[in-house]
């Protein structure tokens, strides 16, 4: 019965126009025949290719998709704020097949790229998706070793994940905010350089626009950024007296100083993709897809739910279309 209702739900919400129809009941076809296909090995069918497709842009010679998908909600890391079931929540939705599932609705509507860290399970689950299911969705990866404290763990995570076959990998943000704050720039371009002597395009990841600024300014040769981007026009946004504290002590955002970040970007040369967009959930993709493209991010990485992934993918193509950017794209 629940099942039934689910779909009812998801149906009547995807139908808000036409063409979201038109997605929403396909992506709903897509999961039906993966479930009848699943017979005895439990796994999902790889749905058709949608007719919406997305543009896509370049990172060295990787062709990626102007909308990436976020590993965040696959790994359960929902930064739910104060809302603790949520995380329980997401565990319980977003298993191993749905994980599976959501993999390739996501390909299926021109999402070519993942992004994720190296949580537990997780190359285990691409590799499965890709090799035994012939899943093409292409993997940045963050490995989650310290390259200062454990420089041969770090470096031995970067060889393993290129044999598994990572498309590229970048320094984590978590680690790239630390290392800055300690003044430990030099491992930010010693991160880079490991990713780079594996042979794969080697990213730096950020919430402080501080770890950008210092990698641009000591010339690390890093092929791209991934950092945290939104505006504060949202209920749980910071107050003024609460900007000048570090950004994980205040609950509700992870970038501080929106303006700021859009102008130093304007000159930053490299490919950005902007995370976080949508504030952990407290704005809408429709709002959050179109300020971070038209304000110079070259591609948006959002964490979606199987069922969310027409409607967003629909959502860019009209963010993208008529865009009026001060930054040129950087692809």
């Amino acid at each position: 019965m629940s099942q039934s209702v689910n779909r009812r739900s998801f149906i009547r919400k995807s139908l808000l126009t036409p063409a979201a129809g038109a997605l929403a009941m396909h992506a709903m076809q897509g999961r039906t025949s993966a479930a009848n296909a699943a017979g005895q090995t439990g796994t999902p069918r790889i749905p058709a290719a949608s007719r919406a497709g997305l543009p896509t842009g370049r990172i060295k010679d990787l062709q990626i998709s102007r909308l990436l998908l976020g590993g965040n909600l696959l790994t359960h890391f929902t930064h739910s704020r104060d809302l603790k079931y949520v995380y329980n929540l997401t565990a319980h939705y977003n298993t191993e097949e749905k994980i599976l599932e959501t993999m390739a609705v996501a390909e299926a509507h021109g999402v070519n790229t993942l992004v994720i860290h190296t949580a537990p399970g997780v190359v285990s689950m691409l590799k499965k998706y890709r090799y035994k299911q012939g899943g093409k969705i292409q993997w940045i990866i963050c490995p989650t070793a310290q390259v200062d404290s454990d420089p041969e763990g770090y470096t031995t995570q970067v060889k393993q994940l290129v044999e598994e076959g990572v498309d590229a990998i970048y320094l984590w943000g978590v680690s790239a905010d630390r290392l800055v704050s300690e003044g430990k720039v030099d491992m930010i371009a010693r991160a880079v350089e490991i990713a780079k002597e594996n042979g794969v395009p080697s990213g730096v990841g950020a919430h402080d626009l501080s770890v950008v600024k210092e990698c641009e300014q000591r010339k690390i040769d890093a092929d791209f950024y991934i950092k945290t981007f939104h505006h504060h026009r949202y209920p749980s946004g910071p107050k003024p007296n609460e900007l000048t504290r570090v950004y994980a002590e205040v609950p509700g955002y992870w970038c501080n100083n929106p303006d700021e970040v859009i102008d130093f970007m304007k000159g930053v040369e490299k490919p950005w993709i902007a995370f976080k967009v949508m504030a952990a959930g407290a704005i809408p993709p429709k709002d959050a897809f179109r300020y971070a493209f038209e304000n110079g991010a070259d591609f948006v990485l959002a964490g979606m739910f199987d069922f969310e992934i027409a409607e967003d993918v629909l959502i860019a193509n009209a963010a993208l279309k008529q865009l009026k950017r001060a930054r040129p794209w950087r692809t």
